[in-house]
């Protein structure tokens, strides 16, 4: 029985990656969050490790792993406070992430699933032009930038020591428990709040929780995915416009969308330095899975419909209590 070790288990993808793990019933588990009034799942042994950093020492928790899945990291947020945010992100995303592969090669693991993020290959792709795993890396902004770094440092390593290396680079990801951005569209749509997005013709690709938990188990052990960059969407490409459209009718809410045209929305947006949040409302963001889908045989688990009605099911069920 394989022993996969999990960090950030406390958080949105690392808690779902367990559930899905222990309903295969053919792994051995264990995990690390950071405190210990964090609640882990029943059979899996917990580490618990306080913040990462590059000195933390992971020798108990990998003792007889043979996988690691890392998921922790310093996430990306809007209005970033830190006086120095790549500074603060490179010590999480980048030092601890290689201080943490160096000592599980040390220790005889032999395969390394980090999950990065989309923003490796940047902010926005051209129309008809989705983001490809080989394309060239432009990081925009700190996150982004760390996680490109860590990337590049754990693809030396493996060259380095020999330990196989997975990267998979996701999409915005949404499911059952989904904060942020995408639980405040679906607060907004069941207040019935007219929103100035019913006329943006932009494609962005989304990515399902069981999508993303899927991939990850497939790259556990498939011989393919040694040192290897992948891509994961839905492979069903939306407009905001359709997404809220979707979304509302998920909710069974209205969809009270004003057909407001996109470029005066970024212009109004500027106005107001928020450039970037109107660049993900209204710019297009794809990206093309078909290296994903020929060197693994994978294919999305569920479709984008489905799992929309998971994620309404669930924020449903949460707001009535």
């Amino acid at each position: 029985m394989e022993h996969i070790f999990i960090t950030g288990a406390g958080g949105f993808l690392g808690r779902d990656l367990i559930r899905r793990l222990q309903s295969e019933g053919r792994y051995r588990l264990s995990a690390s969050v950071r405190n210990a009034e964090t609640h882990v799942a029943a059979g899996v042994v917990a580490h618990f490790t306080g913040a990462m950093d590059a000195r933390s020492s992971w020798a108990a928790a990998l003792a007889g792993v043979d996988v690691v899945v890392h998921c922790a990291a310093r996430v990306h947020v809007l209005a970033d406070t830190c006086a120095d945010p790549l500074q603060a992100f490179r010590e999480v995303n980048v030092a601890a992430t290689l201080h943490l592969a160096r000592q599980a090669a040390a220790a005889g693991v032999r395969r390394f699933v980090f999950i990065s993020s989309i923003k490796v290959n940047g902010e926005e792709s051209l129309a008809g032009r989705p983001y490809r795993p080989d394309d060239e890396p432009k990081p925009i902004d700190a996150y982004g930038l760390s996680k490109w770094e860590a990337e590049k440092g754990l693809l030396q390593l493996a060259e380095e020591v020999g330990m196989d290396i997975v990267i998979i680079r996701p999409v915005l990801i949404y499911g059952p428990g989904v904060k942020a951005n995408f639980q405040n569209m679906m607060r907004y749509l069941c207040k019935g709040i007219p929103l100035p997005l019913g006329a943006i013709h932009n494609k962005r690709s989304f990515v399902a929780l069981d999508n993303v938990t899927d991939l990850i188990v497939t790259c556990l052990d498939h011989p393919a995915a040694s040192n290897q960059v992948f891509l994961v969407s839905d492979d069903e490409d939306l407009s905001t416009t359709e997404l809220l459209r979707k979304m509302a009718r998920a909710l069974r809410a209205p969809a009270r969308l004003v057909p407001v045209p996109a470029w005066l929305l970024t212009a109004a947006a500027k106005l107001l330095g928020l450039s970037g949040f109107s660049q993900r409302l209204c710019g297009t963001l794809q990206v093309d899975i078909s290296k994903t889908r020929s060197l693994l045989g994978w294919a999305p688990r569920v479709g984008l419909d489905q799992a929309l009605d998971g994620t309404a099911r669930h924020f449903l069920d949460q707001n009535k209590r």
